[in-house]
């Protein structure tokens, strides 16, 4: 199978770069605006052949929007225009709800199957690409009966190959649900690395202090922000339904703290570990 991937960065070098370890029968070709990305790609193996985005969206059997969701925008019916009668369209953005929207009234509407990978790392670029990324991690579909139930099988059996969970779910509920997991995350992250940051003007040993529970805190803040700008953008109203409640839970902290009200403080917490049963499925015995 030709597979094009449109976007030779972390995720589309990835996905590639997992194919290609657990079945070399396929041919990768790809596109990339970025030169450097293209040449570094190319030296790297993410893809076998570098082609404009014409012939990658002629010629594929599958193809692979992994570019920032505003251009995944952009690209989606450009692509379905293009789409041989038989091929298949994937992207895997972030979002979801505006991509289906987008190509809800094409004809090849049925040969789109939007894929959301529950894959990354705060690296960006060809060289972040590495081929276990998606081992075990979740792939979640959007609208699958929108789509022809060959094109998700033949998406599927690639995902099972590099030993993904999958699961469905309708794009609207994606993006409000992707808002409190992953976009509130970075968020979160973006804003604590600022403010230790404009601390740090004034106190140049904070650094020094800093151990692993603010490095794995503040990791997501070195993520891209031309991803993860168009990311907020697309997604507005879920996000700030999520940076509201979580600017409610920061208040709620702060009032206690200031009330110097430890049993409140240590119940608070108590209720915040609940997550470990939830992330864990671990029983709880309370």
């Amino acid at each position: 199978m030709k597979i094009a991937i449109i976007g030779l960065g972390h995720i589309g070098g990835s996905f590639s770069l997992g194919i290609k370890s657990v079945d070399p029968s396929h041919y990768f070709i790809g596109y990339d605006l970025n030169d450097h990305h293209s040449k570094t790609a190319m030296k790297l193996g993410l893809v076998d052949e570098l082609v404009d985005f014409e012939i990658a969206t002629t010629t594929a059997d599958l193809i692979v929007l992994a570019t920032p969701v505003n251009i995944i925008a952009s690209q989606i019916i450009d692509s379905l225009d293009r789409l041989k009668n038989d091929a298949v369209l994937i992207d895997l953005g972030s979002t979801k709800d505006l991509f289906c929207q987008t190509a809800s009234q094409h004809p090849k509407r049925s040969r789109y199957v939007a894929c959301h990978p529950m894959a990354g790392t705060e690296n960006s670029g060809p060289e972040a690409a590495f081929s276990a990324l998606f081992k075990h991690k979740m792939m979640i579909i959007c609208d699958k009966n929108k789509s022809d139930t060959d094109a998700v099988e033949k998406v599927e059996r690639l995902f099972k190959q590099l030993e993904m969970h999958i699961s469905h779910m309708d794009s609207k509920e994606h993006d409000r649900h992707i808002a409190y997991v992953s976009h509130l995350s970075h968020i979160s992250s973006f804003a604590l690395g600022l403010t230790v940051l404009e601390k740090e003007k004034n106190e140049k040993n904070i650094f020094t202090m800093a151990g692993s529970g603010f490095s794995s805190t503040v990791r997501l803040a070195k993520s891209s922000p031309a991803m993860w700008a168009p990311i907020f953008k697309q997604n507005n109203s879920n996000v700030l339904e999520a940076l509201s409640a979580y600017i409610q839970q920061l208040e709620e902290f702060k009032k206690v703290i200031e009330s110097d009200n430890s049993d409140q403080s240590f119940h608070l917490m108590e209720k915040a570990n609940d997550i470990r049963r939830v992330l864990f499925g671990i029983e709880n015995k309370s």
